[in-house]
Formats: C-alpha cells, sequence, structure tokens
C-alpha cells in the first residue's frame, strides 16, 4: 500500500469499530540504519503516548529488506523509538522494489525468509511481536508453505498471507484454499488477504482458508466502511446498507482537511484523486466523480466537485 496509507488514513479508516490493528507503508532497509526522522515519517505515532491511531487501534511498523544484518540494526532502531510490533514484508509484488532484492523476490528462497525473520527476532530480543506478510510464491506456488514454514521457523508470530504469488499480481481470482493448506501445517496465528471488497468475499475468505481473521488493503480504501460492516455483522447478523457517496465524499474532505494542514494543496489534490481511483472500481458513483475530476488540480474545485448535490443531479441525468 506504499503511497497510500498514511497516519491520516489510519486515522479516519479506524474512527468506526471494525480494525483490531493497523500496519503502516514499509519501512526500505538496505544498507544502513535509518535515522529516526524516517521512522517517524512513517509512523508518527511513534511520537505519541502510545503507538495507536487517535481512537486507539495499534500501528504496526512494517520494515521491507533482503540483508539479515541491516534489517536487524533497523528493527533496533525502531524498538529504541518505542515501536510495539514489527511486520516485515515478503509480499510486495512492485517490480522497483523486487528488482532490488525486496519484497516477494526473498519468496524464492525460504532460507532468506528464515534469516530475515531470525535476525529481526534476535535484534529485539523477543521484546515485541515480529510478523510477517508474504504471498503464495514467487512464479508459482512450490516454495508456499515452505516459505511460511521458515517465517514461523524465525520466530513470526503471526503470517499474513496474500493469496496470489508475486507474478499473479492483482489479478483475480484469490486463491484462499491455499491460505488453508498453509494453515493447517503451521501453529501461530494465519491471516487471509486479497480480493476482500465486499461482506461477502470475506465470509468466502474466511470459509475457504479456515482463517479467524482476515487483513483488508485496497478493499478498506475502495469502502472505507468495509470494516465496520464486516464487525456489525459479527455482532449483530444484520447487514449494514451500502456506503452511500455522501459518506464517501465527507471522508474524503476529512482527508483533504488533514492533509492541507502539512501539504502543498496541488499534492493533496492529486491523494484526494488517488484515493477516489480506488474507490471507482467498487463504486458506480465514485466512477462518474472520478471521471469528471480527474483532470483537476486546484483543491477547492475538487472539493466542489465531490460536493453531494452532484450525486442527485447525476441521478436525475441518468433517470
Amino acid at each position: 500500500m506504499e503511497g497510500v496509507i498514511d497516519a491520516h488514513t489510519r486515522d479516519l479508516l479506524t474512527r468506526q469499530p471494525g480494525f483490531d490493528w493497523t500496519v503502516t507503508e514499509f519501512v526500505r532497509v538496505v544498507d544502513a540504519r535509518l535515522p529516526p526522522r524516517v521512522f517517524h515519517k512513517h509512523c508518527p505515532e511513534l511520537l505519541g503516548p502510545s503507538v495507536t491511531t487517535p481512537s486507539r487501534i495499534p500501528v504496526h511498523l512494517q520494515l521491507l529488506g533482503s540483508d539479515p544484518a541491516t534489517l536487524a540494526a533497523n528493527a533496533s532502531q525502531a524498538l529504541s523509538l518505542g515501536a510495539v510490533s514489527l511486520d516485515l514484508n515478503f509480499g510486495c509484488p512492485a517490480k522497483l522494489v523486487n528488482r532490488h532484492d525486496g519484497g516477494a523476490s526473498l519468496l524464492r528462497d525460504p532460507r532468506r525468509v528464515y534469516a530475515a525473520v531470525a535476525a529481526v527476532n534476535d535484534a529485539v530480543g523477543h521484546a515485541i511481536p515480529v510478523t510477517a506478510k508474504v504471498r503464495l510464491g514467487f512464479a508459482d506456488r512450490r516454495l508456499a508453505l515452505a516459505c511460511a514454514l521458515a517465517a514461523e521457523a524465525g520466530g513470526a508470530r503471526q503470517l499474513v498471507v496474500h493469496a496470489r504469488t508475486r507474478n499473479e499480481g492483482y489479478r483475480p481470482p484469490a486463491h484462499w484454499e491455499w491460505i488453508g493448506r498453509i494453515r493447517s501445517r503451521l501453529s501461530i496465528p494465519v491471516v487471509a488477504n486479497g480480493d476482500i471488497w465486499t461482506l461477502e468475499d470475506y465470509w468466502r475468505a474466511r470459509t475457504l482458508s479456515g482463517c479467524r481473521d482476515v487483513m483488508i488493503g485496497r478493499g478498506a480504501l475502495a469502502d472505507p466502511w468495509l470494516a465496520p460492516r464486516i464487525r456489525h455483522w459479527q455482532l449483530t447478523g444484520e447487514r449494514l446498507p451500502a456506503t452511500p457517496w455522501s459518506a464517501r465524499a465527507e471522508i474524503l474532505t476529512r482527508f483533504a482537511e488533514l492533509q492541507r494542514s502539512t501539504l502543498p494543496e496541488r499534492v493533496v489534490a492529486s491523494l484526494i484523486k488517488q484515493w477516489l481511483n480506488h474507490m471507482r472500481v467498487r463504486d458506480p458513483e465514485a466512477a462518474r466523480r472520478f471521471e469528471r475530476l480527474k483532470r483537476i488540480n486546484d483543491l477547492e474545485a475538487l472539493l466542489e466537485g465531490l460536493a453531494t448535490r452532484e450525486e442527485a443531479a447525476g441521478a436525475a441525468a441518468g433517470a
């Protein structure tokens, strides 16, 4: 979720009950111990009284790298800054990241997954949980179980599994049943991830994987009320109505208000359109708004274009 999820987004998405914990964008670890400012940029919650969102939802710091010694040094740095949990990213499919030996590229050799997890565990002295996120392999699934077992053997206390290989990217379908094969062989909790856009997707992912929990990434941006929708169903058995455009516009507007205090308005406008781009995949009204607004760079004009009165006008025109 690089370039999409920051502290403001975490704040907005956790204001309603639904999420149990959140994860930062990855801190890219290459060949040096990074200064505190880098960790604070990715996880400003480290500067607060507790490493949580304002709604008290824990924030886990994620590292991405391949060299065990450098990962260990930065894990130690993160611990000294107050991190409450460290997550290791072995799932990023981005070509640039993989070309520089990061993310899913390590899934070609389970020994490297083990070495990275074990080094980070040793560095923090098991004082805080170390978790990991993987995919079902790099080019194919032959090493999926081996990599998962390697993460567990290295000391990972929880494993998130994205239900596709690196080469499959984000193309449907997600192979949730493969997560079930992994879960049945591990003794640590396994969390299902990938293509969870709706309440029905959540139930199918749980059923096919056998996992108790799921991780939501792009689905939470597409529908910011997806996690609350799932939680409400868990507690009551009732289905909430679809998220209206007015609610989507409101969260985008609040996002702009939070961002404009520190970022140039042109950058804020770009971030708004980036989030709206995620929404449009699953919501017709968001798709219409995106087409109208995608070339607007003036923030005030963009916010005006999100105004709810256009929803009624669009509906009337469609009728």
